[in-house]
């Protein structure tokens, strides 16, 4: 059996499972349960801390996890994103007093608060910066106002908590991060069991970015139709029971479909409807 780490518990867990469960796994019941097995896809799924399940995979007792790429890159583990998915995204940036710095070069001698040490340690020496990196669980936003340190690196959405500190953002950002898959490094990528897992991740992510367009317009349009809906191959065209008309039928972003469905109108076309994709593969 394939063997996967999920998170447990936290922003990475729901939306773990719901993707899981959109791609045809079985999920647990209770938040207690830590193991459960799905014998029909073969998988074995393992409910771990998000900051262990870097340290689990790369150890090859698991064969790949679902976790944050902060959280691999903080761990120094041995293992590699192999797909990007999409959600829990956050960027990580630093913040300090006005006046305290500008740029990264601002931080030379000084010390950072972070709960991402690996992170922050990681990037300050890669840009030839010297500084103190002080790690703390959480809440690092008050590590300036004790005078535990001049600066702190944390997890910035809206920045509206650190405004309510008196501190500002300065600088570009550490990283960017979002859920991933990851595997051992060196693993082989192409073992069929991992491959079916990725087409069926890959198959949730284009479902929940497209939607199935159709819709009838003349054939002297059809071009000018086409342009505006290409499809991912090409669109499906069938001749209609009136003569000079045909159905289309093509896949559209999602976020655009609102836009061309007013388009193809403006040229014509009618009877244009837009359903959901559930699942699919490419």
């Amino acid at each position: 059996m394939l063997r996967i780490a999920v998170p447990n518990k936290g922003s990475l867990s729901g939306p773990a499972a719901d993707m899981l469960h959109e791609a045809g796994y079985q999920q647990r019941r209770e938040s207690k349960e830590l193991r459960i097995v799905d014998p029909v896809n073969e998988v074995e799924f393992f409910y771990l801390r998000p900051r262990d399940i870097a340290i689990y995979v790369s150890s090859g007792r698991l064969d790949i996890g679902i976790t944050g790429r902060d959280l691999l890159v903080d761990s120094g583990a041995k293992a590699e994103e192999i797909l990007p998915l999409g959600f829990a995204r956050s960027t990580f940036r630093f913040a300090a007093k006005p006046g305290t710095a500008n740029g990264i070069e601002d931080l030379k001698g000084k010390t950072v608060a972070t709960s991402y040490e690996g992170i922050v340690a990681g990037h300050l020496a890669d840009s030839g910066i010297e500084a103190s990196v002080v790690h703390l669980d959480g809440a690092v936003e008050t590590a300036i106002e004790l005078g535990v340190a001049e600066v702190i690196a944390d997890v910035v959405e809206t920045g509206t908590s650190l405004r309510n500190a008196g501190l500002e953002v300065f600088g570009e950002p550490i990283m960017k991060s979002e859920a991933v898959v990851i595997r051992r490094t060196g693993a082989d990528t192409e073992d069929p069991k991992v491959q079916q897992f990725l087409r069926r991740l890959q198959g949730v992510l284009v479902a929940r970015t497209y939607v199935m367009m159709d819709y009838d317009c003349r054939v002297e349009q059809l071009e000018k139709a086409v342009a505006l809906t290409p499809g991912l191959e090409s669109p499906t065209v069938s001749p209609l029971h009136n003569e000079g008309w045909v159905a289309v039928r093509a896949m559209v972003p999602a976020k655009e479909a609102q836009r061309i469905m007013d388009d193809l109108y403006d040229i014509g076309a009618r009877a244009i409807l837009t359903t959901a994709i559930h699942a699919c593969r490419l």
